[in-house]
């Protein structure tokens, strides 16, 4: 299970679904795409001062091991629940591989905006019951229905879930 599938799980079920059957479509998004150019343009110096660490199926670009602060950079807050869970997801894989004590920073470099993020023994025991209901979603033979958001106008799936036959 990585980040990506706990942040679409906040989102969209279907968008999971699709996601984690290997139906991709954000290599297709000017919008992703505009997202990675701002993870790679704002700290261009993170990369020498932080590690990039990959554990249990989740990568993090920018890991502090002397603060044990993990840098989560997102171009927009729009879905920062998504965000926030995915970020304390990680801090949990690494609090499960013996990593203690980690804490993370939400930064959106374009709203100059940063929010720390620390996990809580209630988010544990939900970040528990998420991954089970991210198994259960993810092995039905059926997509999750379309959600109707106003946020899946910006979605890489849109066409995707909305074309008409």
């Amino acid at each position: 299970m990585t980040g990506t599938h706990f942040n679409y799980y906040q989102v969209c079920h279907r968008k999971l679904w699709l996601f984690a059957n290997g139906i991709n479509m954000e290599h297709t998004s000017d919008l992703v795409y505009e997202g990675k150019l701002i993870h790679e343009m704002s700290y261009p110096q993170r990369s020498e001062r932080y590690e990039e660490l990959e554990i249990d199926g989740i990568k993090l670009d920018y890991y502090d091991t002397r603060n044990k602060v993990i840098h989560e950079i997102k171009k927009s807050d729009k879905v920062e629940v998504a965000h926030e869970w995915q970020l304390k997801y990680y801090i949990y894989v690494l609090e499960r591989n013996g990593i203690e004590g980690v804490t993370g920073i939400l930064e959106y470099p374009t709203l100059r905006q940063t929010d720390k993020v620390e996990l809580t023994n209630p988010d544990r025991e939900r970040i528990r019951e998420i991954e089970e209901d991210i198994g259960r979603i993810i092995k039905t033979e059926n997509c999750p229905a379309v959600i109707n958001a106003k946020i899946c106008k910006l979605c890489s799936y849109y066409e995707f879930c909305y074309v008409s036959e």
